[in-house]
């Protein structure tokens, strides 16, 4: 009875969704509203089992609650490729990714869960968008103005990811939009004077947009304080390009546009230096496979008990000139991921801490290094480090920041 229930609810829901577009009449540019009588959430991610849909929409249903009883809500955002991005309010969290390979075939290539509250109890960031400061901060402290801030450790003796309850445990405001070219959500939130340790009341918005006949997804970062902080924003989606829970990463092949990382210690903190990946497990400038050097007897692979290190990247960002940071390759599909960034610093890790005790949506297992993050970024503990790009965001000036997921079949 049980699992005749359970498809019960997601065949209501797929009614439901077919009903919602067969209601969009205005061409093939409409943005819907989705409502469902299963408030749990389940079955909410599972967009990739409908395949390509060429009508613009954006959709939006219940996510379910958290435990406190916040409702969180999920937009689905389709282009005319079939391309098809679902983020939850809650953590302004990418929650599911679908693209086509070379055969035109639907995979959802990002992991994550079926509803709000297994978010809420996740410990792996999936998807979500992390702040204040995502990466570490050595021993949770830092020093601005002559003033020591010191922040909740939640990483051995550090701070991992914005400290106990950061971003991606928060509940944002989201508002649908749409221009000429593309669909777009906005995800603002504001975060208290104090909040985790942090100085200043920090307005953050995360727009998510996608353009109407790409198959990209742009991330749009602009953040203001009133009081002198450090920040630093990111996205941490995890991919796997033949599909979320099918198999291992280790065959992709990846480039890294830097020829320079920062080593750390044994707590993953940066020692400071910044050194050359020639001849060393960290290069690549060229194509190579993920596998093929993992298991190197590196003190830095050691450390990570893998890859989990920031790349320092060629050229220079900014503002408004995102370049190439890395290209990752499934040959098998032909998908291939670009990242486009302004940002100054790359976290490659390739999925050291999963081990298939999780199961995300349609109940797959997240087996060992079956996927992989790819996160934009100022280095790790920039605020302990002055030869690395500062972080510090002062009254009167805005963050911004740009982040391009782009896919390619071939």
């Amino acid at each position: 009875m049980g699992s005749l229930a359970g498809f019960s609810k997601f065949a209501r829901f797929i009614v439901e969704f077919q009903e919602a577009a067969g209601r969009v009449k205005s061409g093939t540019d409409a943005i819907a509203v989705v409502s469902s009588g299963d408030s749990s959430g389940q079955c909410a991610a599972r967009s990739c089992d409908w395949g390509p849909k060429k009508k613009l929409s954006i959709l939006k249903r219940s996510f379910g609650k958290t435990s406190s009883g916040q409702e969180a809500d999920l937009y689905a955002l389709t282009n005319r490729t079939g391309m098809e991005v679902s983020i939850t309010n809650y953590g302004a969290t990418i929650v599911a990714l679908t693209v086509p390979d070379r055969s035109g075939k639907i995979e959802d290539v990002v992991l994550g869960f079926d509803s709000a509250s297994d978010y809420e109890a996740g410990k792996a960031y999936f998807g979500g968008t992390i702040g204040r400061y995502a990466n570490r901060i050595g021993r949770g402290q830092f020093q601005l103005s002559g003033r020591t801030y010191d922040l909740p450790k939640n990483d051995g003796p550090n701070t991992l990811h914005g400290a106990i309850l950061g971003f991606n445990k928060r509940m944002w405001t989201a508002k649908e939009s749409r221009g000429k070219d593309f669909l777009a959500l906005e995800c603002s939130y504001v975060s208290a004077q104090g909040e985790e340790g942090f100085p200043g009341r920090l307005t953050v918005k995360v727009t998510f947009k996608v353009p109407n006949d790409r198959n990209e997804l742009w991330i749009n970062y602009v953040a203001e304080t009133d009081k002198e902080t450090v920040l630093n924003l990111t996205n941490h989606s995890y991919f796997n390009l033949a599909g979320q829970g099918n198999g291992s990463i280790l065959g992709h092949e990846l480039v890294i546009y830097g020829d320079r990382f920062t080593p750390v210690d044994k707590t993953l903190i940066p020692t400071g230096e910044l050194r050359g990946v020639r001849n060393t497990p960290f290069d690549f400038t060229h194509p190579a496979q993920i596998g093929e050097r993992i298991d190197e007897p590196d003190d830095q692979l050691k450390f990570g008990q893998g890859y989990d290190h920031n790349w320092v990247l060629n050229g220079k960002g900014g503002d408004d000139s995102a370049r190439l940071a890395a290209s990752l390759t499934d040959v098998k599909s032909g998908r291939r991921l670009d990242v486009l960034t302004t940002e100054p610093g790359l976290q490659f890790y390739s999925g050291n801490f999963l081990d298939g005790k999780v199961h995300g949506k349609r109940s797959k297992a997240y087996e060992y290094r079956s996927a992989l993050c790819l996160e934009t970024q100022h280095f790790p503990d920039s605020p302990n480090h002055p030869n690395f790009p500062s972080t510090v965001l002062r009254p009167g000036k805005a963050y911004r920041s740009t982040t391009v997921f782009r896919f390619i079949a071939k």
